[in-house]
C-alpha cells in the first residue's frame, strides 16, 4: 500500500503514543444532569488531542460512530498548528496561524490529523464507522492518511454532498464548487430501508405483493447479440420489436419468465413489457445507502438552524443536524455512542438526541471542542434543545428534545513522576482510571471503585488494587505489607495486582497470595507491556 510522505510525519506518527493522559474536571455548574459522570453524554472543553488520550481509559474500543468536521485548510480559516511535538522545525510551527501563502499548509495539517486520528481509531469499536467532512484541499490528503491509520480494506466510501444550493459566481476558476464530501471507514452501513409503498398485489397473485420491473437492456447488438431478439405476447401473439439496447436477459430467461407468467404484457404495441418482481425475492430489509447525501441539505439549512435556536448569527457556516443524522442512522444501534472531536457549535449531539426522539433509542454523545465558545456556545445549543426551542418549526425541538449531559474540563495531565516529589498529585479515582486502563487495556468502570479498601475493579485477568492518596506523606508511609495483602480478602481465581509506591514483602509471599505487584511510579511501564 502507497504512504504518504509529508513534512513532520517522522515526528508524529508515534506522538500520540507520548500524548500525557490527563485528568477531566467535572463542572457541575455547566452540565445538565442530576449526577455528573463520564457514563452520560458529555460535552468537554479542552485540546481535542490530549481530550482523546484522557477518553481512552473509559471509552476504549467503545465508539460506534465517530464524526468530525476539522478544518478544510482553505487558507482563510485562522487555524494554527499548535501541538507541542519534539522538532525545532515543528516548535517553529507553534502557534502561527495557516494562511493560503504558507508553503507547509498542507504538511501542517497532515500532522495536526496523524496522531488524531490514530487516537480516535483506538476508540472506534471493531464494528464502527467513522466518518469525515472535507472539500478538495485536503481530501487527498485525508485518503491517503486513512488509509495507512484504518487500513484501506477498511475503506467504505467517499460520500458527495451539495452543500450550496446557489452557484458561487465569484471563482476565478470559472467553477462554482458546489459540494463537499464525507470521508467514511469502518465495517459496513447499515443501508436505506427498503420502500415496501411500491409494492402491491391487485392481482391476489398467490406468490404476494409484487412491483413491475424495468426488462430492456444495457448493452447494443454488436455487444451482446444474444439480447436482440422481438418479443411475441403468446396469447395476442403482438409482436414487440427488439428495443435499441435489446433485453436484459436471453431468449431462455425470457421464455422463463413468460412460462412463469411474470412478464406483463400491454395493452398495444406501443408499450414495452415489464417483468414481475415480488417482495418475497428481497433477502434483505435494506437497499444500499447512497453515495449522494444530504439531498436537498445545504450549509444555509445549518445556518438557519442555529440561528433560530439562538435567535442571532452565532457561528459561520456550522454543519445542519440533518446531515449528521444521516451517519448517525446509518453507523449507530439504538445504544450506541457517537463521538464528535472537532464539535463547534453541536450539531452532532442535536442529531443524536432528535435521533433517539425518532426511534426511542439511548444513544449517548461525546463532544470536544477546544475554543473558548465550548460553554457559551457548544454546550449552551445542547442545554436549548433538551429544553425546548420557542418556534422552532419541528414540534420535537419546539417541545425539547430530553436528555442530559455532563461538562468537563480538561485538567492537569497524569505524571507518573510527580509520585515521587508530591507535586500536582492526581486525585484517586484519576489515577486508578490511568493505571487501570494502562495496566488491562479494558475500560474502566467507576461504579466498582471502592476506595476505602483500595479496591479499583476487575478485568479479564486482574483484580486490581491501589494504595494511594494525593498525599506524598501517605505514599512514603503506605507499603504493601503482609497485613494489608491479606486484607485483599480471599483468592477468588484472579491474580491480585496491586499498585502502591513500595512493598514489604518478598517473591514468595507475593507468589502464595496470587500477588503481581507494580511499583508506583515506575513498573506501571512494565506492566503495559
Amino acid at each position: 500500500m502507497a504512504t504518504l510522505q509529508f513534512k513532520g510525519k517522522t515526528f508524529v506518527q508515534n506522538h500520540h503514543l507520548g500524548v500525557k493522559y490527563h485528568e477531566l474536571i467535572p463542572r457541575k455548574g455547566k452540565s445538565l444532569t442530576k449526577k455528573v459522570s463520564l457514563h452520560d453524554n458529555l460535552i468537554i472543553h479542552g485540546d481535542n488531542l490530549k481530550a482523546l488520550k484522557a477518553l481512552l481509559p473509559t471509552y476504549a474500543g467503545k465508539v460506534k460512530c465517530i464524526y468530525i468536521d476539522p478544518p478544510y485548510n482553505t487558507g482563510n480559516e485562522g487555524w494554527a498548528y499548535n501541538d507541542n511535538v519534539n522538532s525545532p522545525m515543528m516548535q517553529d510551527w507553534l502557534g502561527k496561524v495557516v494562511d493560503r501563502e504558507d508553503l507547509t499548509r498542507h504538511d501542517k495539517w497532515c500532522c495536526m490529523m496523524m496522531p488524531r486520528l490514530k487516537l480516535l481509531q483506538e476508540l472506534l469499536s471493531d464494528d464502527g464507522a467513522i466518518f469525515v467532512s472535507i472539500d478538495d484541499n485536503e481530501v487527498h490528503h485525508l485518503r491517503a492518511l486513512m488509509d495507512e491509520i484504518f487500513g484501506d480494506e477498511k475503506f467504505i466510501g467517499q460520500f458527495c454532498w451539495k452543500s450550496r444550493q446557489n452557484k458561487d459566481n465569484r471563482n476565478v476558476t470559472g467553477v462554482s464548487v458546489d459540494h463537499e464530501y464525507v470521508i467514511c471507514y469502518g465495517t459496513k452501513l447499515r443501508g436505506d430501508e427498503r420502500k415496501v409503498g411500491q409494492f402491491g398485489n391487485p392481482d391476489n397473485d398467490s406468490r404476494g405483493p409484487w412491483t413491475s420491473g424495468n426488462m430492456v437492456g444495457l448493452a447494443t447488438q454488436k455487444a451482446r447479440p444474444n439480447l436482440h431478439y422481438d418479443l411475441v405476447d403468446p396469447k395476442t401473439r403482438v409482436v414487440y420489436p427488439k428495443p435499441k439496447l435489446g433485453w436484459r436477459y436471453d431468449r431462455a430467461r425470457m421464455q422463463r419468465l413468460i412460462d412463469e407468467n411474470r412478464v406483463l404484457w400491454p395493452a398495444g404495441v406501443k408499450g414495452r413489457p415489464r417483468q414481475k418482481v415480488f417482495l418475497s425475492e428481497f433477502g434483505q430489509k435494506y437497499t444500499g445507502f447512497s453515495s449522494i447525501v444530504g439531498k436537498d441539505i445545504f450549509t444555509r439549512d445549518g445556518t438557519a438552524e442555529v440561528d433560530a435556536i439562538f435567535g442571532e448569527r452565532v457561528f459561520d457556516f456550522p454543519k445542519p443536524s440533518s446531515l449528521i443524522r444521516e451517519f448517525v442512522v446509518q453507523a449507530t444501534d439504538k445504544d450506541s455512542i457517537v463521538l464528535d472531536s472537532f464539535a463547534g457549535c453541536g450539531p452532532t449531539a442535536q442529531a443524536v438526541l432528535q435521533q433517539n426522539v425518532e426511534d426511542g433509542g439511548n444513544r449517548r454523545f461525546i463532544l470536544v471542542e477546544c475554543e473558548d465558545y465550548a460553554d457559551t456556545l457548544t454546550a449552551e445549543r445542547v442545554r436549548r434543545v433538551i429544553k425546548g426551542v420557542k418556534g422552532a418549526r419541528d414540534e420535537a425541538l419546539r417541545e425539547g428534545l430530553g436528555g442530559s449531559f455532563s461538562y468537563f474540563e480538561l485538567g492537569k495531565p497524569v505524571v507518573m513522576e510527580s509520585l515521587l516529589s508530591g507535586e500536582n498529585l492526581p486525585s484517586y479515582e484519576d489515577l486508578a482510571r490511568y493505571v487501570f486502563y494502562t495496566a488491562t487495556g479494558e475500560e474502566f468502570d467507576a461504579g466498582q471503585l471502592d476506595e476505602k479498601r483500595n479496591y479499583v475493579g476487575e478485568s479479564k485477568d486482574y483484580l486490581v488494587y491501589l494504595f494511594y492518596k494525593p498525599d506524598i506523606e501517605y505514599l512514603k508511609n503506605t507499603p504493601l505489607t503482609l497485613e494489608r495483602a491479606k486484607k485483599l480478602g480471599p483468592f477468588k481465581g484472579k491474580r491480585r495486582l496491586v499498585f502502591a509506591a513500595h512493598k514489604f514483602l518478598d517473591q514468595d509471599y507475593l507468589g502464595a497470595l496470587r500477588i503481581d505487584f507494580a511499583q508506583l511510579p515506575f513498573e506501571i511501564y512494565q506492566m503495559a507491556k
